[in-house]
């Protein structure tokens, strides 16, 4: 049994996000934005800034961050692809147990966060998945096919998952999942997500803050 931490990578068609490439992101959605007017000539190195905050953030015109597209890679336990997957106007690929077979590779499950210092809940924890894994490892064994013999994982199971979507996307999912009510194991990893958004992707991002209540992130533009 290999237990491992959840991670994240976020990709876009720049290459990897940085700072450098949040800017082309927010320089590619002012470009877009500006056929409405047709004042395309009027863009600068520099006019991003005040463009996005007159038009976006102060005049609430959200729909044109939806021409910036990225993808973040989450490697999760698979309670937290289920949850994932509700956020529906994404586009996903995830990792399938149907066709994989991990009789061929390591397994590997997420230790959830509410076993932080519980020393019998977390013995007991392994004991569950340990036996977990056998079964399933004795079931190939047996001839059974990786996606019958899958039945036996847990949530705990980890798996990666490929989220692609708009700015205006990941927006309202940060809303939504970096909430107070959110379940804390997809915090573990929506939380730090933000604060690379906010880091690397000026402006869209700053008034969001993790731990709110979900009702008062709702009273945000989105």
């Amino acid at each position: 049994m290999i237990v491992i931490e959840p991670s994240f990578e976020v990709l876009t068609p720049f290459g990897s996000l940085t700072e450098q490439v949040g800017l082309q992101m927010l320089q590619f959605v002012e470009q877009m934005a500006r056929i409405s007017h047709r004042s395309e000539d009027k863009q600068t190195d520099d006019s991003w800034r005040r463009f996005i905050q007159a038009v976006v953030v102060e005049h609430g015109d959200w729909s044109v961050v939806e021409h910036a597209t990225l993808t973040v890679i989450f490697r999760v336990d698979r309670g937290i692809t289920h949850e994932l997957v509700r956020h529906r106007l994404f586009s996903f690929t995830q990792e399938s147990t149907r066709f994989v077979n991990y009789g061929k590779k390591d397994i590997e499950f997420i230790e959830p966060t509410y076993l932080q210092g519980r020393k019998n809940a977390l013995f007991l924890w392994k004991m569950a998945i340990q036996e977990s894994e056998r079964t399933y490892l004795d079931l190939l064994r047996d001839g059974t096919r990786p996606q019958e013999a899958r039945s036996v994982f847990p949530n705990a199971l980890a798996a990666t998952i490929a989220v692609t979507g708009n700015l205006r996307n990941f927006r309202h999912l940060f809303l939504m999942r970096t909430s107070k009510e959110t379940h804390p194991d997809f915090r573990r990893v929506v939380d730090p997500l933000l604060q690379t958004f906010k880091q690397f992707i000026p402006l869209l991002f700053d008034d969001l803050e993790v731990g709110q209540r979900q009702i008062e992130n709702l009273r945000k533009p989105r």
